[in-house]
């Protein structure tokens, strides 16, 4: 989350911002990420005024579910791990194609201090 919160404010600053209102994170099933523990770390750099945060600053985030694909019968499915069986045809020739995004998809920013607003 820490990296998150210096990409988005140095990306901010670059636009003279001076708060990020509001930050959206894509997080895939199967990206390693844990959505819990990315809220708790933003509510603790937030109530720290980490980065261009303020104690305003919201957080989003999008779950993107894992799908996979057959590349023997072409099915796709959702799996339940990231080297899973075919449920059409039993195969494991399998590719993930989703699920393992990890990313900033946008933010939110204002050129005002929050003392202006």
């Amino acid at each position: 989350m820490l990296e998150i919160i210096n990409i988005v404010s140095e990306d901010a600053r670059l636009y003279g911002f001076k708060r990020v209102k509001h930050i959206e994170v894509l997080v895939g099933d199967f990206s390693n990420v844990l959505p819990d523990a990315m809220e708790l770390a933003f509510d603790y750099f937030r109530k720290e005024g980490y980065g261009i945060l303020s104690e305003k600053t919201e957080l989003s985030i999008i779950r993107e579910a894992a799908k996979a694909k057959c590349q023997s019968c072409m099915h796709e499915f959702e799996p339940d791990y990231r080297i899973a069986l075919c449920p059409n045809c039993g195969l494991t020739d399998c590719l993930l194609v989703s699920g393992e995004t990890f990313r900033v998809e946008s933010y939110e920013g204002s050129d005002e201090d929050e003392s202006e607003t």
